[in-house]
């Protein structure tokens, strides 16, 4: 008796992407595509290194993904959900069972400055920062975690930097963890400016929104993300800033056969926060979702509990900040040595997900926190 098989489009090949991948193969009659742009996984966590000169940030697929798991490098220019066909820029279509749609979050580009929101990105800074001299100014712009990353990485190389936070340094971590961090940027040379943002970028200054001008022979904006038009320019409805809402499942409110996860999804218009720490976990619970639905099942809804946020400081420090499972920071938090072997054992752990998840489907754990308070869904 011929048992059909169930085809299913993986859009993006970060976090969220490669572990639904890798959890789709808990049915053998599945076929699974990834279509990513490269050819390589980037670890966005280390972008900063890599751009910093200091680390790398690409793997090869072929350590990360199941047997039987196909790799199309393309970049995807619509879902057409009538024909359930994927388009690609190449002029090739995949036909679809199922979409799951992972297309992770972008940078916000400002003319005259750089980001590291992506591998092109960072290796554009990475060049440009190899031919800025050591004593040169440098500004970046962005109080949240990446732009103190960034600062602190390349405080290590004894640059002189300016980090304009905006509103307040590292807003999302606990008062006693931001004077921690503010205390370490302090002892090693960075220029912390609160309560002002960037006004305009120039080639060779910064302006600050109360008319203060900062010389900068390098500006680096780390001050917000966007994400991809795929979803909107594919008649799908989205947030605000374009990513795709879904219900709790992850399902799109449009198409039941699309299932977003990690950066790009919005579930109940209310988008967790842009993290690895969620994007794994999001991407297992995509893939669940679409096993469910081909098993005639309902899916569940998502089950996810926040930890804390941890930070490198430079190659050495780095601190771990503790949270509530809705994400609210505690007062708990430990920094120094500790902190950087806690982050990089996490950067590790990450990958490491990732690759018993191709060994093992269904191996992923996370911490669980219970379905989400309701809310008046998305229209």
């Amino acid at each position: 008796m011929f048992t059909p098989r169930h085809r299913v489009v993986v859009i993006g090949g970060g976090y969220a992407g490669t572990l639904a991948a890798n959890h789709l193969r808990l049915r053998a009659d599945v076929d699974i595509t990834v279509v990513n742009p490269r050819p390589e996984f980037v670890e966005r966590i280390r972008l900063h290194e890599f751009a910093a000169g200091t680390g790398e940030a690409t793997v090869d697929y072929g350590t990360l993904l199941g047997a039987g798991i196909e790799l199309v490098v393309d970049s995807v220019t619509r879902i057409d959900t009538a024909a359930r066909t994927v388009g690609l820029a190449s002029g090739r279509a995949l036909d679809y069972d199922y979409v799951i749609y992972a297309v992770g979050s972008t940078g916000a580009p400002v003319p005259d400055a750089y980001d590291i929101a992506d591998l092109e990105s960072a290796r554009l800074l990475r060049t440009r920062l190899a031919d800025t001299p050591i004593a040169a100014p440098v500004v970046v712009v962005g109080g949240g975690l990446t732009g103190i990353e960034t600062a602190a990485e390349l405080a290590g190389q004894r640059r002189e930097v300016t980090l304009v936070c905006g509103r307040a340094l590292a807003p999302s971590l606990s008062v006693p963890g931001r004077r921690y961090i503010a205390r370490w940027l302090s002892r090693h040379g960075v220029t912390v400016l609160e309560g002002v943002s960037a006004a305009e970028v120039y080639p060779d200054a910064v302006i600050l929104a109360d008319g203060t001008e900062r010389p900068s022979a390098l500006t680096i904006w780390t001050a917000g993300f966007g994400v991809p038009g795929l979803a909107a320019a594919s008649g799908l409805r989205t947030d605000a800033i374009g990513r795709l809402l879904t219900d709790e499942t992850l399902t799109s409110l449009d198409d039941d056969r699309v299932v977003a996860a990690g950066d790009a999804a919005a579930p109940s218009g209310r988008p967790l926060r842009m993290s690895c720490q969620a994007a794994g976990p999001l991407g297992a619970q995509a893939a669940n979702t679409v096993l469910s639905r081909i098993a005639g099942t309902e899916p569940a809804v998502i089950d996810l509990a926040f930890t804390g946020s941890c930070v490198s400081l430079g190659r050495r420090d780095g601190i771990r900040q503790f949270a509530r499972k809705d994400d609210t920071a505690t007062n708990v938090y430990f920094g120094g040595r500790m902190g950087g072997v806690y982050k990089e054992l996490t950067c590790k752990f990450v990958m490491s997900r990732i690759r018993r998840e191709a060994g093992r489907p269904g191996s992923a754990f996370w911490v669980k926190g219970g379905p989400r308070p309701s809310a008046v869904s998305a229209s």
